[in-house]
């Protein structure tokens, strides 16, 4: 386990210095993955919004706060999973002093690829899930479709991987269909619940 923590923190230190593709110019700094080293589950996203680029901490936003709702009515407990996303730095275009969320393209994702097998590498964990499409892609290759493997229990590079939405969805979705987008989200996480070793 001690050896995990020190690859972790070595990637982590050395990602810091990334400079793999233009995302590390205007991001405030690289947002690595965090959570125990040897978690027995990894969640994948796509990238860090505007509160974690500040924050330096992965889903601490209002993604994050949608993701712990759904978590704990899945009975995982966050403190028991590793969380990181594809791309490490915030993509965006700026609207007067906002800053909006720009999905990353295959450049980003690959520039970002070593990063996240390291994290698989070191961490070793019994399920990973991905939240979103761009994770999806990340790991599967861009064939993937959310819609046609959602929930389901996929066999991926000795991995079982658990592809889901990303909670940003919920939150860009229209207001009368989130409990209900929310309660599809907790069911695919019963799911990955089922995986604990």
């Amino acid at each position: 386990m001690e050896t995990t923590a020190i690859d972790l923190d070595a990637l982590r230190n050395e990602a810091a210095h990334c400079t793999n593709c233009e995302l590390y110019e205007p991001a405030t700094q690289t947002v690595f993955g965090e959570g125990p080293p040897a978690a027995w589950l990894m969640l994948v996203g796509e990238q860090p919004g505007d509160k974690e680029d500040i924050a330096g901490e992965p889903f601490v936003g209002p993604a994050g706060r949608v993701l712990d709702t759904a978590l704990e009515r899945a009975g995982i407990d966050r403190a028991e999973v590793y969380l990181t996303n594809a791309v490490k730095h915030f993509r965006f275009e700026r609207r007067g002093n906002r800053r909006l969320h720009k999905t990353p393209g295959v450049t980003h994702i690959r520039a970002c690829r070593p990063w996240l097998d390291g994290e698989l590498r070191a961490v070793r964990p019994a399920a990973v899930a991905t939240l979103g499409a761009v994770a999806g892609k990340a790991l599967m290759g861009p064939s993937f479709r959310i819609t046609d493997t959602r929930g389901q229990v996929l066999d991926w590079e000795g991995h079982r991987l658990v592809p889901t939405v990303h909670p940003s969805a919920i939150l860009r979705g229209p207001a009368e269909a989130r409990d209900e987008a929310l309660a599809a989200l907790v069911v695919d996480l019963r799911v990955v619940a089922g995986l604990r070793p």
